[in-house]
């Protein structure tokens, strides 16, 4: 008996020491420190501020089409050529010859669309020719030949000066880059709103919960109330039965209120956290009073702001500006292909090695060239039709800027015709909450002097919950409609003292 007893203490510390491990801690935060950690751990943050990099990374190498290319060549060659007879009908010999070659340089293309190439070539040739006579031995030879300092260089005059492939890529990716600077900047506006609207949610959902402890209190209050004027026969038992039944909605209401908290809590926790264990035994405490700090309301300056702030309008006129250049780049293409071109180097050619380098850097032999070359298709269909496409997309993409910013005022009005209502019911529901509360003080009264129902109590203990419960849904919604003002206008980070740097 005392190992069983042993182990079932033992059992029960354990138990003990769980529990306590897994007890609930709160955690007391202010709305700015709620800002402040979402924007550092929210996954959706973290995720989207890799872009910029990335699009930097893409920038920087499409400027990789200017690096040099160094080249590095080297060969051998055998040929053996049979002998034959000639027209008179005589007999000749075969050929043999080896060549050795090498060659290196570099090419490559320049920002203004000048391609150069700047290289060496030596090729070292020997074999063995036919002789002369009836018994003569076939001949051996040996000759070196290069070229040296050879410079050649094609300029487009026409297509592709301006503009060509290279440097249409590195503007457009250079607008990329900007862009996803912009993706960052929504995002955390978006988080940013979802964090306060998260928060305020949470405290109308804990007032609620206070609401409804409320209203469950004081229906117990008047379930004991009846009953003591039911054991002297000063009430009905049929009324002390709506009292009982109300006290139990009551605290239907109270679970129900206790449950979406819960959920609402959770909801923030996801917006804070990028390790969800961490915050699993966290229960949130806001601080922030659930307060509607009236505001001067502004519809052109609102308007204003959205137009000049909002990050997506902002990526849409890099868009038609990304196009503005495109047909740029398409219009130049119908231009004929007409390039300058030249070369200069200088040949040798010797027996030997060294007499051919001997040969290149006396720069005895020195060779050029100078002229152009005009290439031009045929009826041009396919650049045509690119540049008209081109255009057409620009207009297109033109229309749809239109059409978001117009979407923005709308959106921008209707945001801030639901704040300014929201604004004038927490005047009316906390008039409506005062009215309830005399009410029903004044009705007690009268019941407790036999002059009125427990059922109209009931009723206008009723209705002072629901007007408790729309004076915290007004004052939340209130705020909420705030932070969405300012998240459709954009100015979100600067109603939060927020800075963050976008490329110009």
């Amino acid at each position: 008996m005392k190992l069983i007893e042993f182990i079932a203490a033992f059992a029960g510390a354990a138990i003990t020491l769980g529990a306590r491990a897994e007890a609930p801690q709160t955690r007391a935060l202010s709305l700015e420190d709620c800002i402040q950690i979402a924007v550092q751990h929210n996954l959706d943050v973290q995720i989207i501020r890799t872009s910029p990099e990335l699009a930097q990374f893409t920038l920087s190498g499409t400027y990789g089409s200017y690096d040099p290319l160094f080249r590095l060549s080297g060969a051998h060659t055998y040929n053996l050529a049979p002998g034959g007879f000639d027209q008179q009908g005589r007999v000749f010999e075969g050929t043999e010859s080896k060549i050795n070659s090498f060659g290196s340089g570099i090419s490559g293309l320049l920002p203004w669309g000048l391609n150069y190439d700047l290289g060496l070539t030596m090729a070292d040739r020997f074999g063995t020719l036919p002789g002369s006579g009836t018994n003569a031995s076939r001949i051996p030879f040996e000759t070196t030949s290069g070229e040296a300092g050879a410079l050649t260089l094609r300029q487009p005059l026409l297509k592709n000066f301006w503009i060509d492939s290279t440097r249409l890529q590195i503007y457009l990716n250079k607008q990329n880059v900007k862009i996803s600077e912009l993706d960052v900047r929504l995002q955390i506006i978006n988080t940013v709103t979802d964090v306060e609207a998260a928060y305020f949610d949470l405290i109308h959902a804990q007032e609620s919960v206070k609401v409804q402890q409320q209203a469950m209190e004081l229906a117990e209050r008047l379930v004991a109330e009846n009953r003591r004027r039911v054991e002297v026969g000063a009430l009905a038992p049929l009324d002390s039965k709506q009292a009982e039944s109300q006290a139990a909605s009551s605290r239907a209401d109270l679970l129900a209120a206790q449950s979406a908290r819960g959920t609402l809590e959770r909801v923030l926790k996801n917006l804070l956290s990028d390790n969800y264990s961490e915050w699993a035994n966290v229960i949130v405490q806001p601080t922030d009073a659930l307060l509607a700090v009236p505001q001067q309301f502004s519809l052109q300056e609102s308007w204003r702001r959205g137009l000049e702030q909002r990050p997506d309008l902002l990526q849409a006129r890099l868009n038609l500006e990304k196009q503005g250049y495109v047909v740029k780049y398409q219009k130049n293409q119908l231009y004929p292909q007409l390039d300058l071109v030249g070369s200069y180097g200088y040949a040798a050619s010797s027996a030997e090695f060294s007499g051919a380098f001997s040969q290149i850097s006396s720069a005895d032999n020195p060779f050029y060239s100078v002229g152009a070359q005009l290439t031009f298709p045929l009826g041009n269909i396919g650049a045509r039709n690119s540049y008209k496409s081109a255009k057409l997309t620009k207009e297109q993409i033109g229309l749809q800027l239109k059409q978001l910013q117009q979407a923005t005022l709308i959106k921008i009005e209707n945001a801030m015709a639901v704040a300014e209502t929201s604004l004038q019911r927490v005047t009316a529901t906390r008039e409506a909450r005062l009215y309830s509360e005399s009410a029903l003080e004044a009705e007690q009264t009268k019941l407790e002097k036999g002059k009125s129902t427990t059922f109209v109590v009931l009723q206008l203990q009723k209705d002072l919950t629901s007007a408790r419960s729309a004076e915290i849904r007004a004052l939340a919604d209130y705020n909420i409609a705030l932070a969405r003002l300012a998240q459709n206008e954009g100015s979100t980070l600067d109603r939060r003292h927020m800075t963050m740097h976008v490329t110009k």
